[in-house]
């Protein structure tokens, strides 16, 4: 076995484990990166040296750049600096160009999904059976929290989605799955993944027939008329502007404000929002302190500055302008699964900080950036 196809299967391992455990999907990470490197200087590698990204990537690699220069004027450089490590993980992207091209690409979706099956059993299990029903106590499956467990499951619906409508050869194994992930996104009375799912499924729909955009509204219409009461009041209360989670984001959105009015070049410092957030909290905030400001580009300009949300949005903008014009070339599944994964990333991310969770991060490049594998030649 070459080091290239070692670390191809760790990489694989990886998207599969860290919907089980983060330790061990870093751990699957590390050996892939360290395998990925290695080919470079390997002559048994010579062909597959050659690095690989998509365009998306060259904003990421600035973002990640000016998150550095954010550490240095942050408040705590010390916590800051630590909390770079994160910025590791965007190397998946060229990871996954050299190690899953070609006909590996597809099989890491079908890794993604497998595995995300048996994580979406958990987690109806403990629905059902451990009394995971309540906003206290909600289903997390495998995972340690259940915004973390609904933001995958969310992926994985868009994912699986697309293989349905544009892999008609081959729709029996997503036609089994996709009830369970369903299912399990339902319970976590996630909304902001509720709203990410349905607007990246939109986006499928579109891509294959608009008609079948009719769909929507029949769904809609079920799921208040079949639910669980609890589900139904949870997708009513997206409308209520009393309901004490929509009052406090809007206390976050002055809050962050307030933290980019004084510092809009390199914001506070990465990780730096829950110690500062006592000081800019307003009198109608419903919670004390806070994580993170529960929205993506609110959290990145407050912690990182102004010029550190502009290249995010350049790489939306560049992840979505080539996806679009891939998938409507192409219309793999894989090129339509990665468009809606951007966009219900980006959609879910206007009400939760999915871009600084690992276990949803991790998935999300790797869909991204499948398609773009798929097309290269090994």
């Amino acid at each position: 076995m070459t080091i290239a196809r070692a670390s191809a299967f760790a990489l694989l391992a990886a998207l599969g484990a860290i919907q089980f455990s983060i330790a061990a999907g870093q751990i699957l990470l590390a050996l892939a990166a360290l395998g990925w490197l290695a080919s470079f200087f390997s002559p048994a590698a010579a062909g597959e040296r050659r690095f690989a990204a998509p365009a998306f990537f060259a904003p990421l690699v600035l973002y990640a750049v000016w998150t550095l220069v954010a550490t240095v004027f942050s408040r705590d450089p010390g916590v800051s600096l630590e909390a770079n490590k994160e910025l590791l993980l965007l190397l998946v992207v060229p990871m996954i160009m050299t190690l899953l091209a070609g006909d590996r690409a597809p099989r890491a979706l079908d890794v993604l999904i497998t595995v995300g099956a048996l994580v979406a059993i958990v987690g109806v299990y403990q629905y059902t059976l451990l009394n995971y029903d309540t906003l206290g106590q909600r289903p997390k499956g495998t995972l340690s929290h259940y915004m973390t467990y609904s933001g995958v499951l969310m992926l994985l619906v868009c994912a699986t989605a697309a293989r349905l409508l544009f892999q008609p050869g081959q729709r029996i194994w997503p036609a089994l799955i996709m009830p369970a992930l369903l299912v399990a996104l339902a319970t976590t009375l996630s909304r902001n993944a509720w709203v990410g799912a349905l607007v990246g499924i939109a986006v499928l729909l579109m891509l294959r027939d608009f008609r079948l955009m009719a769909l929507l509204p029949v769904a809609a219409a079920a799921i208040v008329l079949f639910a669980p009461s609890e589900i139904v009041t949870r997708v009513y209360s997206v409308f209520d502007l009393k309901d004490p989670t929509n009052r406090d984001r809007i206390a976050m959105a002055r809050a962050g404000g307030a933290m980019i009015e004084d510092s809009p070049l390199t914001g506070i410092g990465p990780d730096m929002v829950a110690e500062v957030y006592p000081q800019y909290r307003t009198d109608d905030a419903v919670e004390a302190t806070v994580p993170h400001l529960h929205n993506v580009p609110l959290h990145i300009a407050a912690e990182r500055g102004i010029p550190a949300v502009l290249l995010w949005v350049w790489f939306v903008v560049v992840a979505g302008r080539d996806l679009l014009r891939l998938a409507r070339r192409e219309r793999t599944a894989l090129a339509a699964a990665g468009l809606a994964v951007l966009v219900a990333m980006v959609t879910a991310g206007m009400f939760e900080y999915n871009f600084g969770d690992t276990e949803v991060l991790v998935p999300f490049l790797a869909l991204i950036t499948l398609p773009f594998a798929a097309i290269r030649h090994e």
